[in-house]
């Protein structure tokens, strides 16, 4: 039973499983919308609104954590500088998951996620 477990494993070892996480939100925030899969959708949902409210105060501090996690400057510049600074009076729900179609090829669900 999976009672009140906190994240979803989406079928990877952990570091592999960051490495997803981390590219998701790279492309997330250098497009602003990206569709993938249902699950990763709303895992990633709660790893790239964790970062927003990070972002948010817009401080050097929030500069070093939103890079450590994402290494990468021009994601980290793109939502410290111009995505969180929309949220300043938004308490959390930074993002919208639309389910899409049904792929073809194995038959999963497909969602956009995109910054509201």
């Amino acid at each position: 039973m999976r009672h009140r477990h906190g994240y979803r494993k989406l079928s990877r070892t952990s570091s592999h499983r960051a490495a997803l996480l981390k590219n998701l939100a790279i492309s997330i925030i250098e497009h602003g919308k990206i569709e993938t899969t249902v699950p990763k959708a709303k895992e990633l949902r709660s790893y790239v609104e964790k970062l927003v409210t990070v972002a948010r105060t817009g401080e050097a501090n929030a500069h070093r954590q939103v890079f450590a996690a994402l290494q990468s400057k021009e994601a980290t510049k793109t939502l410290v500088n111009e995505i969180a600074p929309k949220y300043k009076e938004r308490n959390g729900g930074y993002t919208r998951i639309t389910r899409t179609r049904i792929r073809r090829g194995d038959a999963t669900t497909m969602a956009f996620i995109e910054f509201v």
